[in-house]
């Protein structure tokens, strides 16, 4: 979670699409409709969790592509990057990729456990985690820290007491005595006021000791960048960019965090994180349906819940459960760091050694995820109204990310994806159905795995219309075999952009931090001749095996009466582009702190003119809508 994500509410999938841009001579051309499996996951309350719709995601894989193109060295016919791998002894996995490109070092490191891997009534804590991580330890962050424990230690003995209160609530509210959240400050009883009292007396006496943000300020006075963190339901990860001269320091620090951690400010921390949750799903417009169709979706999987938590969860996650769950899932056995840049093997690996390697093991393996999707025995549906334009979603069932299908399901989404697939020519060309660009995406995570399709509604078009014209393209697939100068039309836009050097450490080291989690790391290398040898027979056969009618879930998106948009600044974009501003805009119209909207604007205004010609109108008016805030807060806020 970077300074600039808590300044704007921007996921890291949108900051991705800005750092990429403002870098022209690092952008290759977009990889046809092929998506990174996972970033379109809740990388973060942040990528859903301030809650990337499907539509959004679209936008953002425009660059978020380059993922799929970097850092390549041609070999016979395939791409590959020559990646080293080692083990420390205590299990922790390295993966390096030495390039002398720049003095500078993209280095990261990726914790196997996401939301996936919570237990019921912890629902968040993965989330939470990525926010305490940044807290420092017994030495950043502290000016003494064997009083802070002392505190805390006295915290937790009154939020002890204060459960046995909240415990009272829960059933006294099964019994229909009280109404609404058992948090909310009407239920309070006397006993908990005072609790309440005692809690914020001795947080402000921890303040004292606190050094606030001193990791983050440690990276950025000796030039690092780009500090940043995601979870979504299968890992979190942690990543930065330092010059070729501090990565000790890097390997210092990040190992300092994972030996020493200290969980300070962990109760007013939960309290942000359910704020969070607040702003980015239940105050947003379609979030918390996107929340609600997703839990539809999944039944059995642990992919059921979302990973900002459920809010009673988040609510009362104990710090006992915070050290338990870090003991088990933060241990070195479970996590793989990568360091891409300038640098020497042998000396990356001796400090490896020598920092990571005082890691003791973990004490038990991380427990193995058992539960299985249930087969979907006939189709869901789901229809929310909403401020938003209206819509049609279909999703399937598909595979997971190790699953070879994932190639032949890649090349069917870019058949139909972009203004050259399938869908533009069908359903905006010809019918006049849709507006913007209907899209198709797979997402092939851990454990499984699913494929959408889906398009925002013409002036005119009813929903029935718009989903019969989609579930045609669909049944043409089955029926039909893709021919071959289409086929291989799709395959050249992957290949070319496979073969095509991309001077970006950033990106390829958390490229390998996300595939490694997914369950490979290799996919870096053996995808384009996966692609390559996908054939028409396989793209029907998928086809066939997973859009079928029983496994369909559908959501319409109807417009809420009265909720047309009322800003005409917004009035002339549409589509994908229009949910994108109107995202970042409601996080901006509430920020207080002027210094983070300055660091956004700089970040937006710098990034401007390298972006994609069709979202740079989007971008104007998030930049206006920042100046504006700005103004407001030199004025003393609003009226």
């Amino acid at each position: 979670m970077t300074y600039l994500a808590r300044a704007t509410g921007a996921s890291l999938l949108q900051i991705l699409v800005f750092h990429a841009a403002a870098e022209p001579h690092k952008n290759p051309p977009v990889c046809g409709s092929y998506t990174l499996p996972s970033l379109r996951t809740e990388l973060y309350p942040g990528m859903k969790g301030e809650r990337m719709t499907h539509r959004l995601i679209k936008v953002a894989v425009l660059t978020v592509l380059v993922l799929g193109c970097v850092g390549l060295v041609v070999a016979a016919d395939v791409a590959q990057v020559p990646v080293s791998e080692h083990t420390l002894a205590n299990g922790m996995k390295i993966l390096m990729v030495e390039r002398h490109d720049s003095p500078s070092i993209s280095a990261g490191w990726t914790a196997h456990v996401g939301s996936a891997n919570e237990d019921t009534g912890a629902t968040g804590i993965a989330h939470l985690f990525e926010h305490m991580m940044f807290k420092g330890s017994l030495v950043i962050g502290t000016k003494d820290a064997a009083k802070e424990l002392e505190i805390m230690a006295q915290l937790d003995e009154v939020r002890a007491q204060m459960e046995v209160e909240y415990s009272a609530l829960r059933e006294a509210k099964r019994r229909g005595e009280v109404e609404g959240s058992i948090y909310l400050p009407e239920n309070r009883t006397p006993r908990l006021v005072e609790l309440s009292g005692q809690m914020k007396a001795l947080q402000d006496e921890q303040r004292q000791f606190i050094v606030k943000d001193e990791f983050d300020k440690i990276y950025t006075e000796l030039g690092a960048s780009g500090l940043n963190a995601f979870t979504n339901q299968d890992m979190t990860t942690y990543i930065i960019t330092v010059p070729a001269n501090k990565i000790e320091l890097w390997f210092w620090m990040e190992s300092e965090r994972l030996l020493n951690a200290v969980f300070r400010e962990f109760y007013s921390e939960r309290d942000v994180v359910r704020e969070e949750r607040r702003m980015r799903v239940e105050s947003d417009p379609t979030a918390k349906f996107e929340e609600q169709y997703d839990s539809m979706f999944w039944t059995a999987s642990p992919y059921h819940h979302p990973v900002v938590g459920w809010p009673s969860d988040v609510e009362s996650i104990s710090r006992q459960q915070a050290n338990d769950f870090f003991a088990t899932y933060y241990a070195p056995n479970n996590i793989t760091a990568a360091i891409v840049g300038d640098f020497d093997p042998a000396e990356v690996l001796a400090l490896a050694e020598k920092y990571f390697g005082r890691i003791p093991r973990g004490a038990k393996e991380p427990p193995e995820i058992v539960t299985e999707e249930l087969e979907q025995l006939q189709e869901r549906r789901m229809t929310a109204e909403a401020d938003t334009n209206p819509s049609v979603q279909i999703r399937w069932r598909t595979v997971a990310f190790v699953d070879n299908d994932q190639y032949a399901l890649d090349v069917l989404a870019a058949v139909l994806s972009d203004r050259t697939g399938r869908l533009y020519k069908s359903l905006v060309e010809d019918e006049g159905l849709a507006t913007g660009q209907p899209y198709a995406y797979g997402n092939t995570m851990n454990l499984d795995g699913l494929f959408e399709i889906g398009a925002e509604l013409a002036d005119g078009a009813t929903h029935q219309a718009v989903e019969d014209a989609l579930l045609a393209e669909i049944e043409v697939l089955k029926t039909e075999l893709v021919p071959a100068h289409e086929l291989q039309k799709v395959k050249n836009q992957f290949l070319a952009n496979s073969y095509r050097r991309l001077q970006s450490n950033f990106f390829l080291m958390i490229q390998l931090l996300v595939y490694d989690a997914m369950g490979d790391w290799t996919y870096l290398n053996n995808s384009s001749a996966a692609i390559e040898a996908v054939t028409a027979e396989d793209v029907q056969r998928v086809a066939k095996a997973y859009f079928t009618e029983s496994g369909r879930n559908t959501l319409w998106y109807l417009r809420k009466a009265g909720t047309e948009d009322d800003d005409p600044d917004l009035a002339g974009l549409e589509g994908q582009a229009r949910q994108m501003a109107k995202q970042m805009i409601s996080q901006i119209v509430v920020e207080e702190d002027a210094s983070k909207l300055q660091n956004f604007l700089i970040q937006m205004q710098t990034s401007l003119g390298q972006a994609p010609e069709q979202f740079r109108p989007a971008m104007e008016v998030v930049i206006t809508k920042i100046q504006q805030r700005l103004a407001e807060l030199a004025d003393g806020g609003e009226e």
